[in-house]
C-alpha cells in the first residue's frame, strides 16, 4: 500500500515537472496573465532605475559635502563671503552647499535692502526655503518606490487569481482531477505571485533605506542652517 503511494506521487511529479521551465510556463500562460508579468516587468526597471538614481546622487551629495564643509569653513572664519558662495557653487551637487550657498546669498542681499533688524530674519526664511527645495529634490523617486512596494503584491496576486481560475477551466474542460489538469494555471498562479514578490521586496527595502538617508540629510541641513544663522548674528555684532 506504501509502496504504491509512493509510486503515485513519483508518477505525478514527473508528470508535474515536464517543461516546467520558465519559457515554457510563460509560453503556456494565458493573455491576461502575460499583461500581468510585463506590468510587473516594467515596474521592476522602473524601481530599479530609481534606485541606482537616488544611489548615485546621494553618494555624490555626501563626497562633495565632505569637500565643501573643509574648504568653506577658512572662507567663513576669514569672512570671505564671496568666496564661501564660489565654493559651493562648485559642489553643486553638495545638500549642504545647496543651503549654504543660498543662505549667503540670502544674507548679503538683505544686508543691503533692509535694516539690521530684519537681515537675520531674511536669511532664516531663504534658508528654511532651500532646505525645503533640497528636501524635495533628495526625495524625488522615493514615494514610487513606496507605491510600487505596496502594489506589486496585489498586482501578482491578481494574476494568481487568474491561473487558478485557468486551473478550474482545466478541470472542467479535461472531466479530470488529475495534476495535469491543473498544472498550467497553477504554474501561472504561483509565476505570477513570485513576479509580484521579486518587484515588491527590493522596492520596500530600498525605500526604508533610502529614507533613513533623507532624514540624515535633513538633520545635516539643519544643523547648517542653524550654524549659519548663528554665524550671521555673531558677524552682525561684530560690526557693531
Amino acid at each position: 500500500m506504501v509502496a504504491t503511494l509512493f509510486v503515485n506521487a513519483a508518477l505525478l511529479l514527473q508528470e508535474a515537472t515536464t517543461s516546467w521551465d520558465l519559457r515554457s510556463m510563460l509560453h503556456s500562460m494565458s493573455t491576461l496573465a502575460l499583461i500581468v508579468v510585463f506590468i510587473l516587468f516594467v515596474l521592476s526597471i522602473y524601481s530599479f532605475g530609481v534606485m541606482i538614481d537616488r544611489a548615485l546622487m546621494y553618494s555624490a551629495a555626501r563626497k562633495q559635502s565632505r569637500v565643501f564643509v573643509q574648504q568653506v569653513a577658512g572662507a567663513l572664519k576669514d569672512g570671505k563671503l564671496d568666496e564661501a558662495i564660489a565654493i559651493a557653487e562648485r559642489n553643486k551637487k553638495s545638500h549642504i552647499a545647496k543651503v549654504v550657498a543660498t543662505g549667503l546669498s540670502e544674507f548679503q542681499s538683505a544686508s543691503q535692502q533692509v535694516s539690521d533688524s530684519d537681515v537675520i530674519d531674511a536669511a532664516k526664511r531663504g534658508l528654511e526655503r532651500s532646505v525645503a527645495i533640497v528636501h524635495a529634490e533628495m526625495k524625488r523617486g522615493l514615494s514610487a518606490l513606496a507605491t510600487i512596494g505596496s502594489t506589486a503584491p496585489f498586482v501578482g496576486l491578481f494574476g494568481t487569481v487568474v491561473g487558478i481560475l485557468n486551473a478550474f477551466k482545466g478541470i472542467a474542460a479535461n472531466k479530470a482531477t488529475g495534476l495535469s489538469a491543473v498544472a498550467g494555471g497553477i504554474a501561472e498562479a504561483l509565476v505570477t505571485t513570485a513576479f509580484g514578490l521579486l518587484v515588491a521586496v527590493p522596492a520596500v527595502w530600498a525605500y526604508n533605506y533610502f529614507t533613513n538617508k533623507v532624514e540624515a540629510f535633513d538633520v545635516e541641513m539643519d544643523n547648517s542652517s542653524m550654524e549659519l544663522i548663528n554665524y550671521f548674528i555673531l558677524r552682525r555684532g561684530a560690526k557693531k
